[in-house]
């Protein structure tokens, strides 16, 4: 693969990060450059590893799967060499941000994640967002794996009856 290449795909990342609204998914930003047979999915997990080892990206691991943000540094960098994307590369990408925004939001409003504590218990994260602002966050301590993976389910399948729980017993 030559560096032209290279720098082509990592503009393209850096570009889509630039433009959409929150952070985008692995998934996300795959499903776009795979779609469009810009490079094969092992370039882009390479590309995707050397912006953030670069720190040009950020790459949040939640409910197993990664969200990448674009950094201020990264910012720059689309900056000034901004012009070696071609239009119809960014038209491309417009469009595909505009077509999937709901179901960028969607996969994004409701996060859930768990994980061993040294305790030998599990703490479930449970997340609501809207667009960039969290609406609840909930650490809740459980006894096993099981109960974290059902807590996780539950909040997935009835966090909107719950967040309206908390509203109406808080307020």
């Amino acid at each position: 693969m030559n560096q032209d290449s290279l720098t082509l795909y990592r503009l393209i990342v850096l570009y889509m990060l630039s433009r959409a609204a929150s952070p985008l998914s692995s998934a996300q930003i795959a499903d776009f450059i795979l779609e469009k047979e810009y490079t094969g999915y092992i370039t882009l997990q390479q590309v995707l590893s050397d912006l953030t080892e670069e720190t040009f990206i950020t790459a949040t691991t939640m409910e197993n799967r990664t969200l990448y943000r674009i950094t201020e540094e990264g910012r720059k960098t689309l900056a000034f060499f901004d012009n070696r994307l071609q239009y119809s590369i960014k038209t491309d990408i417009h469009e595909y941000l505009s077509a999937h925004e709901i179901q960028i939001q969607n996969e994004l409003s409701i996060l859930t994640h768990y994980q061993k504590v040294p305790t030998g218990d599990y703490v479930a994260e449970l997340i609501a967002r809207d667009n960039d602002a969290e609406l609840v966050h909930i650490h809740m301590a459980v006894p096993s794996a099981d109960f974290a993976e059902k807590v996780c389910q539950n909040w997935k399948n009835k966090n909107e009856a719950i967040y309206q729980y908390l509203i109406q017993e808080l307020f």
